[in-house]
């Protein structure tokens, strides 16, 4: 029997981080559920204890039934008749699954049916289950859109919606529509206030709404009548059992194909107000974004882990001229930085959860109390973290994992290119991840403040501070030397003020603070478990070396004349 947990030791490692004792701490609020639930954890060790049994349940259940049914779903998928959609047999079956071991609304709040999952063990259920099915993930893990309720929607909300999710209900998120993509400022969808039902009625049309006949859903539309920004925008809770939504067709896409990506119709159909009007632009979808986007990052490094296990099994089991491919240089080059990529995006995914825990668990202790002067410092602290480290997150996660899948379809060469290997399906899987949720340009645009107010370089010191085995220290040293040159090259371009330049070199500046941070961070993990990491973090350093390399010759030899020819 498969379990998709157990066997990847690298899952583990990050679970025991010593920055969980303080995100228990915070979520569990000294165990006071010990005395209502009879599966709440009486301390530390009994929380760490549940995650990894609750874990080991998910790789089972990923091994043997989700991973298994991958093919088939990729090949049925869901189908549209009368307005509904139906999921593809493997797809119930991966939902009955999920339901029946109580995995859905996992980071929930006990009283409302939830598992009080702090997020890193939530997002590592995600980076597994997205190893086993990316199509998958997509639905299952929309169960975070509950998060969006629990913290903006009124108590009678939360008691109403969220254990229906926690019971195995699904949601969805619906945001786009044929004229609003990135720009969600453009969102036309309306809602109209009725004084004499006492209730808000939608219409108009979505789209690329993924799960879009979803049980429960988060709708951005204009309440504001004569608005065209995002201030005459709030968000909306539509119950699929009072109706007046209809989905008119399913997207025919190139890949996550278990994944209905629907057009929806709305006409007068009936909502409930989620927070305060005006606010579902500039509050509450940045929040569901930033909790999406940890999302995809969470499936990029599980297709990364896919592709990776695909191409290393092949290697060891194709034979050409008399032994492995693996044997060949040419090979075994590729799966080391591939395995240096898996590494390096997981370690920042997680790092990333982590800092998004303490905010969030402080968030919601504030809801409960006033904080103290040293939680809300703490609270300020990991906030601005997690706000900087989220785009680095989804954005290199997802480069990685496309990288990860077209080497893997390399290494397996002309085999690759058919479907007889789960490699083309991944292949397929994988180029929306880079896409969705905010394309990696946007998340460009999302981190490049945090390079130039020096925030990315300020994590950095705080790594180069930080002790790391012998064995190590060599690595630590060049990382140290990356750092001064991409520092360099930022007061290079920020001193000239030419924000067009800045734009332009953006990229540039994020990867090379990217991939200086993923350094560290392997090179912590590795000084712990070598074992694990060793390898990845002198093959990941190296590479980097010469990305930065790269990046810095390409800055310091343009001149602003040359945008002209990128302008054509």
């Amino acid at each position: 029997m498969a379990n998709f947990y157990t066997d990847t030791p690298e899952l583990k490692h990050h679970l025991e981080h010593p920055l969980m004792k303080r995100i228990v701490e915070l979520k569990e609020r000294s165990y006071a559920d010990k005395d209502k639930f009879d599966y709440a954890p009486v301390d530390f060790e009994d929380a760490m204890d549940s995650y990894d049994k609750v874990l080991e349940i998910v790789g089972e259940i990923c091994g043997d039934i989700i991973a298994p049914n991958a093919e088939g779903v990729d090949h049925d998928g869901p189908v549209c008749a009368n307005g509904r959609v139906t999921y593809a047999p493997g797809t119930a079956a991966n939902l009955e699954a999920c339901r029946k071991a109580g995995l859905m609304g996992m980071a929930m709040p006990r009283r409302l049916g939830g598992l009080n999952f702090p997020i890193t063990p939530y997002i590592m259920a995600a980076d597994i289950v997205s190893r086993s099915d990316a199509g998958f993930e997509n639905l299952w893990g929309l169960q975070d859109c509950a998060e969006t309720i629990y913290e903006f929607g009124s108590e009678e909300q939360k008691q109403k919606y969220i254990p229906r999710v926690c019971a195995g209900e699904t949601m969805s998120m619906d945001l786009t529509e044929p004229d609003a993509g990135s720009d969600l400022q453009a969102v036309m969808l309306k809602a109209t206030y009725s004084e004499k039902d006492g209730c808000w009625y939608l219409n108009g049309v979505k789209r690329f709404i993924t799960n879009g006949d979803s049980d429960i859903h988060l709708v951005l539309a204009r309440s504001e009548e004569g608005t065209k920004d995002g201030r005459g925008l709030s968000m909306f809770i539509y119950d699929k059992r009072d109706g007046g939504v209809n989905v008119r067709r399913i997207e025919n896409k190139m890949g996550i194909k278990g994944s209905p990506t629907c057009e929806l119709t709305y006409k007068n159909a009936k909502a409930e107000l989620c927070g305060d009007r005006k606010l579902g632009l500039i509050k509450y979808v940045m929040a569901l974004m930033n909790g999406a986007r940890l999302g995809i990052a969470a499936q990029s490094v599980g297709i990364s882990q896919a592709a990776f296990d695909e191409a290393l099994a092949y290697a060891k089991d194709r034979k050409q001229f008399g032994k492995a491919i693996i044997e060949f240089p040419a090979v075994f080059e590729i799966l080391s930085l591939m395995k240096a990529k898996l590494d390096a995006s997981r370690t920042l995914l997680y790092e990333t959860s982590r800092y998004v825990d303490i905010y969030k668990a402080l968030d919601d202790i504030a809801k409960e109390r006033k904080l103290t002067p040293e939680e809300r410092q703490e609270q300020k602290r990991f906030a601005k973290l997690a706000d900087s480290y989220t785009p680095l997150a989804k954005g290199m996660g997802s480069e990685f994992a496309n990288q990860n899948a077209y080497d893997c379809i390399q290494i397996h060469g002309g085999s690759g290119f058919m479907k007889d290997y789960a490699c083309e399906r991944i292949y397929r899987d994988v180029r929306i991840t880079s896409i969705y949720e905010g394309t990696t340009q946007l998340q460009v645009v999302a981190a490049i403040r945090y390079v130039t107010t020096g925030a990315y370089l300020n994590s950095i010191k705080d790594y180069e501070a930080t002790e790391v085995a012998p064995e190590m220290k060599p690595l630590q040293d060049r990382l140290k030397t990356m750092a001064a040159k991409y520092s360099a090259c930022v007061t290079q371009i920020t001193e000239a003020k030419d924000q067009e330049l800045l734009d332009f070199f953006a990229r540039r500046l994020v990867e090379m603070a990217s991939y200086t941070i993923m350094g560290h961070l392997l090179t912590q993990d590795a000084s712990k478990s070598p074992e694990l990491f060793g390898d990845s973090a002198q093959v990941f350093v190296r590479w980097a070396e010469s990305e930065v390399e790269k990046h810095i010759n390409f800055i310091r030899k343009f001149d602003k004349e040359d945008l002209a020819y990128y302008r054509k």
